[in-house]
């Protein structure tokens, strides 16, 4: 969520900033609310300066034995208009609070211009795509009745569901482990395990409500629950209403769950295989640090995104998402995406971002900066590390051998007990 005080003093710069994404900020919608607001405040405090006055005309007039039935009248009158101002400014309110969530974040300087994913900068490239002697498969035909059922997902659930069976299952799970192992034990991560069920007052602190309603799967009842969509939204739903102490800070966390994702608006894109589910894991990194620390505090975070792709052996690019692509609640984005022998290219496995206060603005996560004994918000970031789906489709393929079987990389042997899978 955007300062509502930095709307009002800088609302030129706030506009052209979001321009940058392709968002046209409506000022003309923005001016009107405002303006009311001003009015009716204005207004009330007139009115309530008037009934104060009125008050101490009636307690002197009781004092002294006077008539004070005409002065009660005047603040009976009063009291009905504050009370009826008040009602219509909590109106205002509420619809100017509506408006602010609906504006995006604004982006950092450095983020590169661009109107979509075409335009992303490349910032390193690391490993070089493997040269098979062979014709390599794709991951569905490689793992095809030995471990990737998509047709048994189908019948369980619906189209885009999966089904992992023997090794392949065997390899999602030491993936999982392994990540979580590496973060906790290698990058000083807090291994945290949460709900996978959200309510939409955590949605709303994360961005992903109101804007992104029709991407959920939500619960039907009276309680409006939610699927998550990503391990994002309860671990930094932790922070909520929250004011930590400078001493806990940086505070770093890492969770496995499933993601649930309806995946609104993406049909016939990445709709073969499991490249893109309704379902799917993740290992989520997420950092909250104080204002000062959330650019370098992006930095390692991706970095120890990237540090799992290299233990691998994957190869993989970094690239800075230009501005027309970059996600709502974001400042600044690196997507890290590893080589598809199949596609011929690099695809998304992490997303990092910086999100800066934008989240704990609508979440109310603070801490108390003991230099100057104030309450200040959190900056939030995060990222995957990894997403398992796609983890599981790159070993598979960059991995694969002319006889169909899978080499396991080195550093997962010691969890699945084999150095090869499929043979």
């Amino acid at each position: 969520m955007l300062d509502p005080k930095k709307l009002r003093k800088e609302t030129s710069e706030v506009a052209l900033n979001l321009s940058r994404r392709g968002f046209n900020f409506d000022q003309n919608t923005w001016n009107d609310l405002e303006s009311e607001r001003k009015e009716l405040q204005g207004s009330n405090e007139e009115q309530q300066s008037k009934l104060n006055d009125i008050s101490k005309e009636i307690g002197l007039a009781v004092k002294e034995g006077k008539d004070s039935t005409q002065l009660k009248e005047q603040a009976s009158e009063l009291t009905a208009l504050i009370k009826t101002q008040s009602k219509t400014l909590d109106d205002l309110l509420e619809d100017i609070n509506q408006f602010v969530l609906s504006l995006p974040n604004l982006i950092d300087e450095d983020v590169p211009d661009g109107k979509n994913e075409d335009e992303n900068l490349e910032i390193i490239s690391v490993g070089s795509p493997r040269q098979f002697n062979f014709s390599p498969k794709d991951h569905l035909e490689i793992g095809d009745n030995r471990g990737i059922d998509m047709e048994a997902g189908v019948k369980i659930t619906g189209s885009r569901f999966k089904v992992l069976k023997n090794e392949i299952a065997h390899l999602q799970r030491a993936l999982l482990n392994f990540m979580l192992d590496t973060h906790v034990k290698d990058h000083g991560y807090e291994e945290v395990y949460v709900p996978y069920i959200v309510n939409k007052e955590s949605l709303i602190g994360t961005g992903q409500l109101p804007k992104f309603e029709e991407d959920l799967f939500k619960i039907d009842g009276e309680n409006n629950f939610y699927l998550t969509s990503t391990a994002e939204v309860p671990v930094t739903n932790l922070l909520r209403d929250e004011i930590l102490e400078s001493e806990t800070l940086p505070l770093k966390y890492v969770c496995h769950t499933p993601c649930f994702r309806s995946e609104a608006g993406s049909y016939g894109k990445d709709t073969r295989g499991i490249m893109r589910l309704h379902q799917f894991e993740k290992v989520e990194l997420v950092q909250a640090v104080e204002s000062s620390d959330s650019e370098e505090a992006l930095e390692e975070l991706t970095g120890h995104a990237e540090a799992i792709l290299q233990k691998l052996e994957l190869p993989y690019r970094k690239v800075s998402l230009c501005s027309g692509d970059i996600g709502f609640s974001a400042a600044k984005t690196y997507d890290l995406e590893v080589w598809v022998p199949s596609q011929e290219a690099y695809r998304e496995i992490s997303s990092c971002s910086n999100f800066r206060d934008f989240q704990a603005r609508r979440m109310k996560a603070r801490w108390k900066n003991p230099s100057n004994n104030k309450i200040e918000l959190l900056n939030t970031i995060n990222g995957s590390g990894l997403a398992l789906s796609r983890t599981v489709l790159a070993i598979l393929e960059n991995y694969q051998e002319s006889d169909g079987s899978v080499a396991i990389p080195d550093v997962l042997r010691s969890y699945m007990g084999k150095d090869r899978i499929l043979s």
